[in-house]
């Protein structure tokens, strides 16, 4: 089954805020990434979760998060969703998604961190292109080169991701496949579920934030433990961080995780990159989930490949 692209956005369509996950913390990152949205002349469809509906780690009860979704993406003029913040509840919501309505009504999903269950278990059962992107909650911080990915890719034009700084081509040649991953912890709880992806012939990207050494390590033992690592097309790491911005400690601790991946990629002779701007951090340059891209190892170029998308 050919991917389906939803059509980008342009001045005057609307986007909708929802909240499948976490509380908004941040109130003043909300409001400017709102601000954000309004300066690219979309309109904002918004409704805010009732207080005490739910735990204080989710935006309101299942009920409340799973309506919205599907009440928004009933809304003919809604063009996209994105989530206003990870942290956790997607898992939650899954399994009671009704697939043949959200099926038969393409549209965007934007998000990142927890988003990372609904962005592969959507693409993987309607064949809609997800984006793993900036949320409100992050816009604001994002650097300059992610803010103008995120813009561009919005409305809906994939330029090819120029070798970006601070990238390390770990193991160099060619791959081609479709994009899926995104949040190294929340992948993994998708593991044994029907969500669990399907690695076979991608290119997986992965990057985690606030995670020691030790619980990387074994959750990336436990995908090549599971199989998923085998028969890739490509392997991406983001940035991986400490829950701080040292640098130096960030560095190192990406260094360490590269060295785990080779050992744990031996026997493969798939591309593997590292230090890709996609993460928790200000670089996180937007990626279509369930789109066929292409990595070059010579150029450190990834391409991504739209036609061979079908239209909605």
């Amino acid at each position: 089954m050919r991917p389906v692209l939803p059509p980008g956005l342009q001045p005057g369509d609307t986007i909708a805020i929802i909240h499948p996950a976490g509380p908004v913390r941040d109130e003043e990152g909300f409001v400017q990434g709102v601000q954000i949205l309004r300066d690219f002349g979309l309109h904002i469809r918004c409704e805010l979760p009732p207080k005490g509906s739910g735990p204080d780690y989710l935006a309101a009860d299942d009920h409340w998060r799973l309506a919205e979704l599907h009440r928004l993406w009933a809304d003919e003029e809604v063009k996209a969703l994105i989530a206003a913040r990870g942290g956790y509840g997607c898992l939650r919501l899954i399994n009671r998604l009704d697939w043949d309505f959200l099926r038969a009504r393409p549209k965007w999903l934007l998000g990142f961190s927890d988003l990372t269950v609904l962005l592969n278990g959507i693409s993987a059962r309607t064949g809609f292109v997800t984006l793993h992107s900036p949320m409100i909650s992050t816009l604001a911080r994002a650097d300059r080169l992610s803010y103008e990915r995120f813009r561009e890719v919005l409305a809906g034009e994939f330029r090819p991701c120029e070798r970006p700084a601070g990238l390390e081509i770990l193991r160099g040649g060619f791959g081609q496949g479709r994009l899926l991953g995104g949040n190294l912890t929340t992948f993994c709880h998708l593991l044994g579920t029907p969500w669990q992806p399907q690695t076979e012939g991608c290119i997986l990207f992965l990057e985690d934030t606030a995670e020691p050494l030790y619980k990387l390590d074994r959750m990336l033992t436990h995908l090549a433990c599971c199989g998923l690592l085998e028969r890739l097309s490509g392997l991406i790491l983001g940035r991986f961080d400490p829950g701080h911005d040292d640098r130096l400690e960030i560095l190192r601790l990406n260094e360490q995780i590269w060295q785990r991946v080779l050992e744990l990629t031996t026997a493969a002779t798939y591309p593997v990159w590292g230090g890709f701007p996609v993460g928790h951090q200000q670089e996180n340059f937007a990626l279509p989930i369930g789109m066929e891209a292409r990595m070059n190892s010579l150029s450190g170029i990834l391409t991504f490949l739209p036609h061979t998308c079908a239209s909605p």
